[in-house]
């Protein structure tokens, strides 16, 4: 039989997929939608099916890299800022343990502890792992929400290919005079799955949030169809 203490060790919670789960949506929401609307701007701009088809590919390959770039650099830059805030109570701990030692039961207290409940909450806590108890109950940083630079990028590269593939396949399957219907109906689709999905993994209701993603990326290729129709208008 298994014991209460032991189910509670390996009881997982929603936030531990947070994440990988931000990185993974963004990219694979952003991948369905920029490359779909691409294909969308370039058919209503009438170019012929072989410029649609590199638009693309050339649009997979260059977001995924971006997602890549873009989302390594803000993520490490988090990093860099944890860190940061992480020496800085290494050294307060090391020149005044005390006065850390008073903030620390000061925090606890704000949340409801009586004050002397609350010191010896704090001093066990010092005496355990002082800068853990700092890094988690006064800068509000746990493993579970590190920033973490490589895993997003490459998540977030591998979601937008996946994303973009979904457009693209569609562009190579479907009858070239009838792209501007068959793209953004299965783009809608797939984002529609996307965002139930997504809202299922993360503990929300998948109704809202199938309507939230497709909402936006109608509107996204609504407007770049508009663009690419004005572009691609002749002039006479």
């Amino acid at each position: 039989m298994i014991s209460a203490s032991r189910r509670l060790h390996l009881e997982r919670h929603r936030g531990e997929r947070m994440g990988w789960l931000r990185a993974a949506v963004l990219g694979a929401n952003d991948g369905i939608v920029s490359t779909a609307s691409l294909v969308v701007g370039v058919a209503a701009a009438q170019a012929s099916p072989s410029a649609i088809v590199m638009t693309a590919v050339a649009g997979l390959v260059a977001g995924a890299m971006s997602m890549a770039a873009g989302e390594y650099v803000s993520v490490h830059s988090q990093a860099d800022t944890e860190k940061a805030d992480i020496d800085r109570e290494r050294r307060e701990l090391a020149t005044d343990p005390q006065a850390e030692e008073r903030e620390l039961a000061t925090i606890y207290e704000g949340r409801g502890l009586a004050p002397t409940l609350a010191q010896q909450v704090a001093q066990q806590l010092m005496a355990h792992d002082a800068l853990g108890a700092h890094a988690r109950d006064e800068l509000e940083l746990s493993q579970t929400m590190a920033a973490r630079p490589v895993q997003a990028a490459l998540t977030s590269a591998a979601s937008f290919a996946v994303g973009a593939a979904l457009p693209l396949l569609v562009v190579v399957v479907a009858p070239a005079g009838s792209l501007l219907a068959w793209v953004p109906g299965t783009a809608l689709v797939f984002l529609a799955l996307l965002g139930a999905l997504a809202a299922r993994t993360g503990g929300a209701g998948m109704l809202v949030g199938a309507l939230r993603v497709t909402f936006w990326g109608a509107l996204a290729m609504a407007i770049t169809a508009g663009v690419g129709a004005l572009v691609g208008a002749p002039v006479g």
